[in-house]
């Protein structure tokens, strides 16, 4: 089994999802008749083994769920403890049984393998990056469709913390929210209005957050008190003085900068003062991890 960090943040809902995603995986890579290439080739009979190698650094996740596709393959799967990040050339884990399954296991394993550690490891670079200042690194709704729960754990494995979910567990009112609801007739401000409309439509305690993209629009959201005001591309200066205004008046509440964040800004964001950072590039940009899957030498044959 993965060590036990990664499978106490692997729960319930990750679970689910993973299961739902590798029958559709394992259904578009076997069709009805299975593996015709290692039927053709293998013998029914043939035992062997792999051996899981990590050809590049990096922070390795989603163990748990090749464990819960070894279990579909009935093969014997063995996970050596690893650092993190894990250097390039390590032994992660030995898979053994008949080789058929490994064979069919193989690509969907390195897939999920692959991917999630590919977000993970560049959450952990972002999250360095920071270290040091009060910033925190969110990932965004920027995700693959059918796999934001695998890859808001993955964000989370690299150090990172996850914004929400979806559309259905937090307010966050954006810009075309305010243009809709903006009307010079009412004499009243969208700003207001969407605040005030949200805090009368969801339960206490729903986290309401609001996005400005101006000093202006700052100054106006900052008296409504939402609970995080997100900066939308704000330039460094324009960071700094909203810290700074939020700070003289006192307010608790939390400034996000968001828009265009790279590996080479960040830093210089996080020491504008604000406490949060989402970086949409987390997972929809995420480069997948090189891991291999190598025949062990005693199960290759001529």
């Amino acid at each position: 089994m993965a060590d036990d960090q990664e499978r106490d943040d692997f729960g319930p809902a990750e679970q689910q999802c993973a299961k739902r995603l590798i029958a559709l995986a394992l259904a578009e890579d076997l069709g009805d008749v299975g593996d015709i290439t290692a039927k053709a080739t293998i013998p029914d009979s043939a035992q062997g083994g792999a051996l899981f190698v990590a050809r590049a650094s990096g922070v390795v996740c989603g163990r748990p769920i090749v464990d819960l596709l070894a279990e579909r393959f009935a093969l014997d799967l063995h996970w050596n403890p690893i650092p993190d990040p894990v250097p390039a050339g390590a032994l992660l884990g030995v898979v053994a049984g008949p080789m058929r399954e490994i064979l069919a296991f193989e690509r969907t394993a390195l897939n999920f393998l692959q991917r999630l550690s590919g977000v993970a490891t560049l959450t952990a670079r972002f999250v360095t990056a920071v270290r040091g200042t009060r910033a925190q690194i969110l990932d965004t709704r920027k995700t693959t469709p059918g796999w934001r729960v695998l890859e808001k754990y993955a964000v989370r494995r690299g150090g990172g913390r996850n914004h929400r979910m979806g559309l259905h567990d937090a307010v966050l009112i954006k810009d075309n929210h305010l243009a809709w609801l903006a009307d010079e007739s009412s004499g009243v401000d969208p700003i207001q209005r969407a605040l005030a409309a949200a805090r009368s439509a969801n339960p206490t305690g729903t986290q309401i957050e609001i996005e400005v993209d101006s000093l202006d629009q700052f100054d106006r959201a900052l008296q409504g008190r939402p609970d995080i005001i997100l900066l939308d591309n704000f330039p460094l200066d324009r960071l700094a003085e909203a810290v700074r205004r939020r700070d003289d008046r006192g307010s608790g509440v939390l400034l996000e900068a968001s828009g265009g964040v790279r590996l080479e800004t960040v830093r210089a964001i996080a020491e504008s003062g604000v406490e949060r950072i989402s970086v949409g590039a987390l997972t929809h940009s995420a480069v997948a991890l090189d891991i291999a899957l190598d025949l062990e030498p005693a199960t290759q044959r001529p």
